[in-house]
């Protein structure tokens, strides 16, 4: 932890000064000019952003609706492949929000100019920690030795592969290269990091029907949330005037495909759940190609999508998204209760 501290002090003292020394084509950029800086968020000038915003504000949710009271006992009955790839899911999630919100505040934020996509990025800052805040309560509630909670709490620093991701993300945070690249680079973090957890916990709520309900719900509006998202990045891309060369863009895929893979094997490794490995690596390429197209480039992996069942991940209808939320917030509250008792949330983990 404490290198991972000193590198985040390093990096704060790089961004002051280079978020105040734009080139002149970073002038140029409508998400940057400062004529652009307004602090009424009326009158609305960017509608597709501000629709984008509110599409989000729609899908508002809560830790605390989600139930997981009977997960630890379903967790218990899991062999231990099955345990381990469990933790390490939900090892990575439960830091991984914090290094996007991370960049979202000590980069974009304060680069960015125009009201609305300030909006809605702090809307997506406060829904980050909402994720960050699930996967931390689960972990809290499944894994009760604390050195190895601990362990699992600073993945970034204790798991090789969950480490080259955070490296990865943090070399953009730092980057001095023009704000394309690091548009495309977190676009890359929540569009293809997140996408081969994501359809392997889909594929492990397939083998075990009825199992870790806490899980694979919190599983299915987080997903969508970084659909959304996603988007949300590819939204500001459309508005850059100095994007990425189709190279460019290639070779920073080319870096997130390979580490999102190396992640899935060496980390999550799927095999332990009965995933087909060379499926997943063929699945990570396909998100990768799908990106690349919302990004406004053509395709590179041209893989087809090995898992039908993922097609809708991300696409829960608003009608769907409320019928299977709890109607009273207390009711899940309550239900957070396994036969080994209440967990106190405000316990040091």
């Amino acid at each position: 932890m404490k290198n991972f501290i000193n590198s985040v002090e390093k990096y704060q003292s790089h961004l002051s000064s280079q978020n105040n020394n734009l080139n002149d084509q970073e002038e140029e950029e409508e998400l940057l000019k400062s004529d652009n800086r307004r602090y009424s968020i009326f009158p609305i000038k960017y509608q597709k952003v501000w629709d984008a915003y509110k599409t989000q504000e729609d899908n508002f949710w809560k830790a605390e609706e989600i139930d997981f009271s009977r997960d630890y006992d379903d967790y218990l009955k899991l062999n231990k492949d099955e345990q381990h790839f469990v933790k390490m899911i939900l090892a990575f999630f439960a830091n991984a929000d914090g290094i996007v919100n991370f960049n979202l505040g000590e980069r974009f934020i304060r680069e960015i100019e125009i009201m609305e996509v300030q909006v809605a990025l702090r809307y997506q800052m406060m829904m980050e920690d909402i994720h960050g805040e699930t996967y931390s309560l689960m972990l809290d509630s499944l894994v009760k030795d604390k050195k190895e909670k601990a362990y699992l709490l600073n993945s970034i620093e204790t798991v090789p592969s969950i480490k080259r991701m955070a490296d990865w993300a943090f070399k953009w945070i730092d980057s001095s290269k023009k704000f394309a690249y690091r548009v495309v680079a977190f676009a890359i973090v929540e569009g293809v990091f997140f996408s081969g957890a994501f359809a392997a916990i889909y594929w492990f709520k397939k083998k075990h029907k009825g199992m870790l309900n806490g899980l694979v719900k919190s599983n299915e509006f987080i997903a969508r949330d970084e659909g959304q998202h996603t988007q949300f990045s590819c939204t500001m891309y459309s508005m850059l005037k100095n994007k990425l060369s189709q190279e460019e863009v290639y070779q920073i895929m080319d870096e997130g495909v390979i580490i999102s893979q190396k992640f899935v094997d060496d980390a999550i490794p799927v095999r332990l759940i009965g995933m087909n490995a060379q499926m997943m690596n063929d699945y990570i390429e396909f998100i990768a190609d799908r990106l690349l197209i919302s990004l406004g480039y053509t395709k590179k992996y041209n893989k087809k999508n090995p898992f039908k069942f993922m097609e809708t991940i991300g696409m829960l209808n608003k009608t769907n998204f409320f019928e299977n939320r709890p109607t009273d917030y207390q009711d899940a509250n309550v239900k957070n209760k396994s036969k080994r008792g209440l967990l106190n949330i405000t316990d040091d983990f």
